[in-house]
């Protein structure tokens, strides 16, 4: 069994973590919120009091963070502790912050993995995630049984970053077919139509997506908007997405225009929103409302 690290146990490390210790993994955990500590010393985990303290005799380190910053920041700090083989990051930072990341663990002996993953809490939490890899083939194999028993793995190449480029490219597809899909529902709606039966059509035919199969269906039409993926973490990654095209030469129109829907989205319901209330944006430009069940 591997002495594992696990830094960063919010809504989706908490499940990722727990899934180790179902295992039987030795599994030290840190985050500043006690009570996500708790949760996870009751299952088993140690506890400790910084990032570099549960570090501290650990081969494997894991983190699961809000964005680059706090993840180069980790990389910075546990660069000096002896002992730890390998750093998995299963954050969406970034193929920069990959690349950052590597340069600073490398020349320490440590190897650096991104892994970020797609799939949700509900995924974390029940090993259905996937999970996009790349790094050293040495230290990817040594790390994909634990990775694993959070669901599917993929090893898209060696070089820092391709999975952080793969997670962001899925993101920004993700969020785009939210958009598009509030842009149709609202125009159907507005005409007359009932979006139950609007949504039942979409999805036996070519403009079924994510949204339309389930954001729209299960947390829209109830007014409920509980997807449990933050409006603003779909925006930093979505920036972080044309950051990366910018900086490849690519162009990317439609993403533009996706992340300033996001942007105005966070301007009018705040950094807590829910991804799904980007609908509520177009619902109030159109005049219209989809769905019948009591707000929220």
């Amino acid at each position: 069994m591997e002495q594992i690290a696990f830094i960063g146990v919010g809504r989706m490390g908490s499940g990722m973590a727990a899934r180790l210790l179902g295992a039987g993994h030795i599994v030290t955990v840190y985050d500043p919120s006690q009570a996500a500590v708790a949760a996870l010393v009751a299952q088993g985990a140690k506890s400790a009091a910084s990032a570099v303290a549960a570090a501290a005799g650990a081969s494997v380190v894991m983190a699961s963070l809000p964005g680059p910053a706090a993840v180069k920041a980790l990389a910075t700090e546990i660069a000096a502790v002896p002992g730890i083989a390998v750093f998995v990051d299963l954050s969406t930072s970034g193929p920069a912050a990959a690349q950052a990341v590597a340069a600073t663990l490398v020349p320490a002996g440590i190897a650096a993995i991104d892994a970020p993953v797609s799939g949700g809490v509900k995924g974390a939490a029940n090993g259905k995630l996937t999970l996009m890899i790349s790094g050293p083939a040495a230290a990817t194999a040594r790390v994909q049984p634990l990775l694993e028993l959070f669901g599917r793995v993929v090893v898209v190449g060696e070089k820092p970053g391709l999975g952080q480029t793969l997670k962001l490219a899925n993101n920004l597809m993700s969020a785009a077919s939210l958009a598009i899909a509030s842009e149709a529902m609202a125009m159907g709606v507005k005409a007359g139509l009932d979006p139950a039966v609007m949504l039942e059509v979409l999805n036996a035919s070519s403009g079924r997506n994510s949204a339309t199969q389930d954001k729209i269906p299960k947390h829209v039409l109830n007014r409920q908007f509980d997807f449990g993926f933050a409006n603003a973490l779909s925006f930093k990654d979505v920036r972080l997405c044309l950051d990366e095209a910018e900086a490849l030469g690519v162009p990317m129109v439609v993403g533009a225009a996706v992340r300033q829907m996001l942007s105005i989205t966070q301007q009018m319901y705040g950094p807590d929103a829910d991804c799904t209330e980007m609908i509520k944006v177009v619902e109030q430009w159109a005049g219209c409302r989809i769905g019948a069940g009591e707000e929220k």
